[in-house]
């Protein structure tokens, strides 16, 4: 049953005026955005670097530039809070997950660090799954990490197999999240939250897994001690002087983005659950305790001590949307600016003539193999149903609709985790009106939109004002974030689409064979 609980400020909660400034680093931009602790931002600045792909399946990038642009929208931010009259109380982090760093023995970087959308270590995860199932099982049981190559896990295994060289020059062990905060404290240190994102951490000892670290071959030491996700330390001089801050300001270490996206938008109570399609997409629900599915289908990453957030993300979301705006519709930037035409709201509008279910047209997006509930690297995606009635305004929305069944595949597990009582939006997505009520009509549920549509960086935030104790913990931002709309499903198009989803899950377990081989020729050309 949905529900939705509104309100505004909590009484009590709120024992001051700081400001803290949420840092969230995504995989192609970052955005600094000064919050009070009501939720209101009073500045925001964003910057941008680029992923590179210099072979097939790697999707690597450099951590000198991460830095460059983190520290230059950090700065902006806090010039106009200076302009304001106003002073941050610290900046909190949010980072990417499943990020992996080689450094040396000043923990500075050997290499570009290979990101989640990184598949080179598909052979070995393959491997793996079939040699020892009864391993793959155990070791997501005590972590939380289905067997895949986007997890640290794997890449390890990868460096040492195939750059041995620069394996043995490897002294330490990092994510962007510990090279970020080391940059910026000096202090070599890794979040809980960040820690159970890379396969090598046990989720019930709140350790990391000796076991694991001796199958891949390293050891402890080379890895980062593990802290809460509110653990501060000051800024260093040098770090506070490239950002316009008084130095010793408090930096807390944060979570990765995924997960504070359920904080920024409210969604912190039982049988709340956060739905999110930007470059990727994920759907996500807090639990009590570490939690496990029995079909391996969802992850469970921690938040804050005590709770953690169970889902499962999708590798394909806007991305293809993009794919299909540069490729198939060729809506170039200067044909956009001489039309005064956004080329996703011409995409959209196209999309929208369309009726759902795409007259029968269905996308499996797996153009980057998938992660949730599959875990298979080796998917591909295809168009099936393709007839002479279809145009590109098809195609386009069967893209919006395919992401989306992708997302009910991980709704469906999730389901069996509680009862699910309202959702709420986040991404990229919420900019379109028909992609949202695309995904209500196929889910079946209610979506909220909330107000507050930057869920990681208010969500980092947050953590800065529990550790300064101007919150009281993170259900302090469920009457702090309001609907701003909600889609409710159509029942005629909901029945569509449930059509449809049977016969996209069908296609996926009929194609096994089909998709490892295309797979394997196409990582031979």
């Amino acid at each position: 049953m949905f529900s939705w609980k509104g309100g505004g400020m909590m009484a009590g909660n709120m024992k001051g005026q700081g400001i803290w400034i949420g840092v969230d680093v995504g995989t192609t931009g970052v955005r600094a955005i000064a919050y009070e602790a009501s939720g209101v931002s009073l500045a925001a600045a964003e910057a941008f670097y680029p992923l590179r792909t210099p072979h097939p399946d790697w999707a690597e990038e450099r951590p000198s530039e991460i830095v460059e642009a983190t520290e230059q929208v950090v700065r902006e931010a806090a010039d106009a809070l200076r302009y304001q009259g106003r002073t941050p109380s610290g900046i909190a982090l949010s980072t990417v997950m499943h990020s992996l760093i080689p450094l040396d023995a000043e923990k500075q970087p050997l290499t570009d660090m290979q990101t989640w959308a990184d598949s080179r270590s598909a052979g070995i995860v393959r491997e793996l799954k079939e040699n020892d199932p009864a391993l793959c099982r155990s070791f997501y049981e005590r972590t939380g990490c289905p067997m895949h190559a986007c997890y640290p896990l794997a890449k390890i295994i990868w460096l040492k197999r195939n750059r041995p060289e620069l394996f043995a020059r490897t002294k330490y062990i990092g994510s962007i999240k510990d090279h970020l905060f080391h940059t910026f404290t000096g202090a070599f240190l890794i979040d809980r939250s960040t820690a159970s994102t890379t396969a090598l951490y046990n989720a019930r000892e709140l350790a990391w897994d000796t076991e694991i670290l001796k199958f891949v071959g390293i050891a402890e030491e080379m890895l980062p001690p593990v802290v809460s996700t509110t653990e501060t330390r000051p800024m260093t001089v040098a770090a506070a002087e490239r950002m316009h801050l008084p130095a010793g300001l408090p930096v807390v270490i944060g979570a990765t983005d995924g997960v504070l996206v359920n904080v920024g938008i409210g969604a912190v109570a039982a049988g709340q659950l956060s739905a999110t399609i930007g470059t990727s997409g994920a759907v996500r629900m807090l639990v009590g305790e570490p939690r496990v599915d029995e079909k391996m289908r969802t992850w469970c990453y921690n938040l804050v001590d005590g709770l953690w957030v169970a889902g499962g993300a999708i590798n394909n979301g806007g991305m293809i949307l993009r794919w299909m705006r540069d490729n198939i519709c060729h809506f170039s930037e200067a044909q956009m600016e001489g039309l005064d035409v956004d080329a996703y709201d011409l995409m959209t509008m196209k999309a929208s003539k369309i009726p759902a279910g795409s007259d029968g047209l269905i996308l499996l997006p797996f153009f980057t193999g998938e992660r949730a509930p599959y875990w298979n690297s080796d998917l591909r995606g295809m168009f099936f149903g393709l007839s002479l009635n279809h145009s590109r305004s098809h195609m386009i929305r069967a893209v919006m609709e395919g992401i989306c069944y992708g997302m009910h595949s991980v709704f469906d597990a999730l389901h069996e985790f509680g009862e699910v009582r309202d959702i709420r939006a986040s991404g990229s997505f919420t900019k379109s009106p028909l992609w949202m009520q695309i995904l209500a009509d196929v889910i079946g549920e209610p979506l909220v939109l909330p107000d507050n549509s930057e869920g990681a960086a208010y969500g980092a935030a947050v953590l800065g004002f529990i550790s300064a104790g101007e919150m009281t913990g993170i259900a302090d931002t469920a009457d702090l974030v309001h609907a701003k709309k909600i889609y409710t499903p159509d029942p005629v198009n909901t029945k569509t689409y449930a059509q449809l989803v049977d016969i996209s899950g069908r296609l996926y377990h009929n194609l096994q064979k089909e998709f490892a081989e295309i797979a394997a020729y196409q990582a031979g050309h």
